[in-house]
Formats: structure tokens, C-alpha cells, sequence
């Protein structure tokens, strides 16, 4: 079966989870998920009468991206296998071990912060929100991004993916010159009316552990795109914002709180069209008052007519109750869905402090560790699997027993990662100093080790911060030649302003400089 034929089969599969997607990207960001036919027929998009939607999908995808990449610190952490320590290591090289972990891990990341992969991952996690699925390729290139009406995919019954379909626009100009001319009839058949583009598949299916792939174009392989992976470190990584027992797809966000937007949507439509009629302003004059019309009109601001008050009046549409139980309703969906998507919104009063602004930031932020959970096992391990296979492979990171060194993703608000580390460090020493005071903790406890874990825990290189043991001890050993030498000027000083020394009081002495001082020749 062909690549197209199987993009075909397993459309009919994905049809329910689009028409979804599309529904929710028109309530929040119309642009994001579309249908392929609005693609091509270039029709304008539906576009919501609120923007509470928008806000609150950027500011979701904004904290999962600062949660699964942060840009100060790291998403995971390389240790030794704690049942190695021990037998085949000794346990006091763990931290020299962390130190060069922490290089390893900074270098990781610094590759990452040169590339563009923050940007596309953050457009796959506005997907994910909204639609709830997204595909992403980790080429030489960079990350490519698909979306949900741009592949397909197959699941077995633990919900491990075993096949991908993708489809994509290519300028027939890009195609291989022998692959043209043999299918050149062909080609110009399928080439769509307002371009040249032509519709490549890439069919990717998972055989014996292991990932193989090709591109294919009118049902004819396009030779040099075959591709092989093994299944740990697959580049084709299918994402899932909420999954679903027996489903291919995931659900979104949005969709979790689609009644909402629904509501505040048709609210403020209402509102908005409401408000402007009773915007609108418009005289009625009497038919049998003497005032006319056309005087009231060309009457200036400030002008004298003649006329009765009570024979205009003015159109009122008498809806401000039921604008207000409305503009209530909006308030509080609002507030809902702002709460659900982790929008921080602080009390409006004269008495809000710093620190009721901190639980509430914090509140908001715990509701995470259940949002990204599926993110970290679905993205962020392959992720970095892949990632330290080419690194490795280029030469870009030195390799390192896998039997030994095992990365952990420590990502996340409660996640056990170096900022814990940290905290738990500094509490231990602070704990200590507190019951048995600072002199037993200097008794007790080793500097230059927590010196060291701490470095490791903050992701500080030491090199030439911290001093060594034996630039330690040369120091000590040179302050105490000062001290030696301060001590033996301070004797000789005091030797020196004893009777025996003094001239004038031993009369031995003074003859035996005046001797010494005839015997020296004179100077010339």
C-alpha cells in the first residue's frame, strides 16, 4: 500500500479530533489549526468577539515552555547510578562527578540556546493546548513542526505509536530532475490550479525496535529519503497534551472548557452588538409639533430654537438590567477560564501584599505538575535521548557509559531537580548551625564538600572560583612564612633595645664599633 493510500485509510480516524480542534482554534486562536480546504480556497477566518481565549492559550503554552525548557537551568540532570557507588566507584568522587556532569548538562543546553528549537516547540505547544496533538521531527536541520491536519498516526493497545503518515506541499521545482521527468504527465495532473505545489507523504512505521521512513510523491519513492532510527531515540516525536484509552489523538486544553468559551463568546457578541445599538443616537419629533425636523438637524451646538421639549424626544433601548445580569455572567466565565489556564489574576484592593501575591503565583503554578505530566514522558525524554545522540555522534559531547551515567528529567515545579538539591543542601546546613551552633558545625561537616555540591546544585563551573586543596595549602604555607619572619623582626627589634645592645650603657661596645669603624677603609 501506498503512502497516500494509508494517509487516506487512516484520515477517517482523525476526522472527529480535527473538526474539535478547529472548533477550539476558532474560539481562541483561528490561525492555528485549520481544515486543508480552507488553506486553499484562502478564505478569511472566523474570528471570536473576545480574546480571553487568545490570552489564556499563550499564556499556558508560555509557562509549559518555561517549565519543560528553562532558560537558566536545566531540564535534566546526569547522576551515577546510586547502586554503583560503592562497588565499582568510591563514593567520594560523587561530587568531582557532579561538576563534570554540570559541564555536560551546560553544554547541552547552550546547543539548545543556539538552536531554534524553543521557537517550535513553543508553536507545538500552542497546538497542543488547543488541539491537543502535535507531531514534531528532529531533523539536521532543526525541529520541524505538523500539525493536526498534516499527519496521521496509528496506535497499539498501550498506546505506543507503531505508524506515522504525513503530507506536505512541495514546489515540484524541489523534486528530483530524474523523478520529473519520468512523472512529469503525472505531476502536472496533480500540480494544484493556484501554484506548483505537489502533495509528498513521508511513511514512517516502527519494524523490529526499530524506526524506518521514506518519502513518497504519485506513489513513487523519492530516492535519499530513506531514513532508520533505533526506537529510543526516534526523531518523529508524537505529542499529546491528554490521552485517552483506545484513542490515536489527544484532547486539548480548550476543549476542557469549550463550554465556557462558547458562552462568553455568544455573551460578549451580545454585549458588543447591544452596546453599539444603544450607542446609537436618534431624535423622534412629533408629526403635529411646530418644531421640524430639518431645524433640529442643522441646529449648531448652542443654537436657539423655537420649539416645545416635549415634542422630541430621544430613542432609549431601556436594556441596562439586562446588560449588567450579562456583563456579570462574562465576569465570572472569564475568571473560570482564566483560572483554568493558569492566568494569574491578583485581588484589586488597597491591602494586597507581596505575599498573597506569591501563594496565589504559586497556587497556580502547582496545577502544572499534573499538566505536563504526559509532556515529560511523550517529549521530553525522547527529546533528549535524541538530542545527546546526535551531540555524541558529532562530537559536540564525549561520550559516557550508559551503564554508569543515566539522565533523569527533572523538569517541573515539584520535580526532584537541582533547585530542590539546592534548598535541601541549604536547610541541612542552616538546621545544623542552628541546634548544634556553628562550632560543631565546623567540626562535624566538610567545607570543601559542600562547597563543591553546592556548585554542582546551582550548575556553577568552579574553574578558577574556587580554590583547590593545594593552592589551599600553599597559601597557608606562605602566610606562615610572613608569620615566621613578622616574628623574628618583632625579637630582633626587641633584642636590639636591651642594655647590652645600647652604646651608651655598654662602654665594651662602644669601643668595639669605634675599632670596627677605624679598620673599614675610607670611601673614596
Amino acid at each position: 500500500m501506498s503512502a497516500k493510500s494509508r494517509y487516506d485509510a487512516l484520515s477517517s480516524g482523525r476526522t472527529s479530533f480535527l473538526d474539535v480542534a478547529v472548533q477550539c482554534s476558532e474560539l481562541t486562536l483561528p490561525y492555528l489549526i485549520q481544515r486543508d480546504e480552507m488553506r486553499s480556497s484562502h478564505k478569511s477566518l472566523t474570528q471570536p468577539w473576545q480574546s480571553v481565549g487568545a490570552k489564556s492559550v499563550v499564556t499556558l503554552a508560555s509557562k509549559l515552555m518555561l517549565a519543560l525548557l528553562p532558560p537558566q537551568t536545566t531540564f535534566f540532570k546526569l547522576q551515577i547510578a546510586d547502586e554503583k557507588l560503592g562497588t565499582d566507584l568510591p563514593a567520594e568522587v560523587r561530587s568531582e562527578l557532579d561538576l563534570s556532569f554540570a559541564k555536560l548538562e551546560r553544554m547541552v543546553m547552550d546547543s539548545i540556546a543556539a538552536s531554534s528549537d524553543r521557537v517550535t516547540v513553543h508553536q507545538a505547544i500552542k497546538h497542543l493546548v488547543v488541539g491537543g496533538n502535535a507531531l514534531l521531527f528532529m531533523g539536521k536541520d532543526g525541529i520541524k513542526h505538523y500539525p493536526l491536519n498534516r499527519y496521521v498516526v496509528e496506535r497499539d493497545g498501550n498506546g505506543n505509536v507503531i505508524e506515522i503518515v504525513t503530507k506536505e506541499l512541495i514546489n515540484k521545482k524541489l523534486l528530483p530532475m530524474d523523478l520529473v521527468k519520468e512523472k512529469v504527465s503525472e505531476i502536472n495532473e496533480n500540480v494544484t490550479s493556484h501554484s506548483n505545489d505537489v502533495e509528498v507523504y513521508t511513511h514512517c512505521k516502527l519494524q523490529n525496535n526499530r524506526w524506518l521512513w521514506h518519502q513518497e510523491v504519485m506513489g513513487q519513492m523519492i530516492p535519499g529519503t530513506q531514513g532508520k532510527a533505533p526506537k529510543e531515540t526516534s526523531p518523529w516525536l508524537v505529542l499529546r497534551f491528554n490521552s485517552v484509552d483506545g484513542e490515536n489523538y489527544g484532547r486539548g486544553r480548550v476543549e476542557e472548557f469549550i463550554g465556557d468559551l462558547k458562552s462568553l463568546n455568544a455573551l460578549s457578541q451580545a454585549i458588543t452588538e447591544g452596546s453599539a445599538a444603544a450607542a446609537k443616537v436618534v431624535f423622534l419629533v412629533s408629526p403635529s409639533s411646530t418644531t421640524k425636523p430639518q431645524t433640529l438637524a442643522k441646529a449648531g451646538n448652542g443654537a436657539i430654537i423655537q420649539g416645545r421639549p416635549d415634542d422630541v424626544a430621544v430613542v432609549q433601548v431601556g436594556k441596562t438590567g439586562d446588560f449588567a445580569t450579562a456583563l456579570q455572567q462574562m465576569q465570572t466565565l472569564e475568571r473560570r477560564i482564566l483560572e483554568a489556564f493558569l492566568v494569574l489574576t491578583v485581588r484589586q484592593s488597597e491591602r494586597t501584599t507581596a505575599e498573597e501575591v506569591r501563594l496565589t503565583q504559586l497556587e497556580l503554578e502547582q496545577q502544572l505538575g499534573g499538566l505536563f505530566s504526559l509532556l515529560t514522558v511523550e517529549f521530553l525524554v525522547p527529546y533528549l535521548n535524541r538530542k545527546l545522540l546526535v551531540m555524541q555522534r558529532s562530537g559536540e559531547l564525549p561520550r559516557y557509559p550508559k551503564d554508569l551515567v543515566k539522565p533523569t528529567i527533572v523538569a517541573g515545579i515539584n520535580a526532584l531537580g537541582r533547585g530542590q538539591d539546592r534548598e535541601s543542601l541549604t536547610q541541612f546546613i542552616m538546621t545544623i548551625a542552628q541546634t548544634l551552633g556553628p562550632e560543631a558545625m565546623m567540626q562535624h561537616l566538610n567545607p570543601d564538600e559542600f562547597i563543591k555540591r553546592l556548585a554542582a546544585a546551582q550548575g556553577i563551573d568552579v574553574l578558577n572560583l574556587v580554590k583547590s586543596m593545594q593552592q589551599k595549602q600553599q597559601e597557608q604555607q606562605q602566610a606562615a612564612e610572613q608569620q615566621q619572619q613578622m616574628e623574628m623582626t618583632k625579637q630582633a627589634a626587641a633584642l636590639e633595645s636591651t642594655p647590652m645592645n645600647d652604646p651608651s650603657k655598654n662602654p665594651a661596645l662602644a669601643e668595639q664599633l669605634m675599632q670596627q669603624a677605624e679598620e673599614q677603609p675610607p670611601i673614596e
